[in-house]
């Protein structure tokens, strides 16, 4: 059911945007890269079998450039699996560098955002979950939260006031 309500995402969050995708510049060599993409199953598939992950929601677009918006809760835990030597990652990784890198059929590339409280907003009204309507919790798009302004003053307010708790329990006696 598509709800009729205007929602939005608390903008007191912190999460990264992870975007990620590769180009097909030679689209008949099938065997460069079907392996390219293969290789990303493998990962998402990885990561949504952890308990905890920290991949926190996936959105995919296609065309001859493909590519997928990613949901991550820290930067920290980005890092941690793209280097995990046991994760899926890696091996792809070097796989295409190693036989497919030169060849310039497929080309690849990733942008990392690190988003906190009060540099974002969102709304969706009429729409299944979507983008961090589909990560994080929706709440009405009402009331301190009607407008773009609105939803970004108060989550420049929640980082505000979570500095100001931090900064108090951090004080020396």
């Amino acid at each position: 059911m598509i709800p009729s309500d205007r929602l939005t995402v608390p903008p007191d969050q912190s999460f990264v945007v992870f975007l990620i995708g590769m180009r097909l510049n030679k689209w008949w060599l099938l065997p460069v890269w079907l392996p390219v993409a293969m290789a990303m199953g493998r990962m998402l598939r990885q990561l949504a079998a952890r308990e905890d992950s920290p991949l926190l929601g996936v959105e995919t677009y296609g065309g001859r450039t493909v590519f997928m918006v990613q949901y991550w809760r820290s930067v920290d835990e980005l890092l941690a699996y793209a280097h995990d030597k046991e994760s899926e990652h890696v091996p792809a990784w070097r796989q295409w560098a190693q036989r497919f890198g030169l060849s310039g059929a497929v080309g690849i590339w990733h942008e990392t955002y690190v988003v906190g409280p009060g540099s974002y907003e969102c709304v969706y009204h009429h729409m299944p979950p979507f983008g961090l309507g589909r990560v994080f919790a929706r709440v009405p798009a009402s009331g301190a939260l009607a407008t773009a302004a609105k939803r970004l003053a108060a989550g420049r307010q929640a980082a505000q006031s979570e500095a100001t708790r931090s900064d108090s329990t951090n004080e020396r006696p």
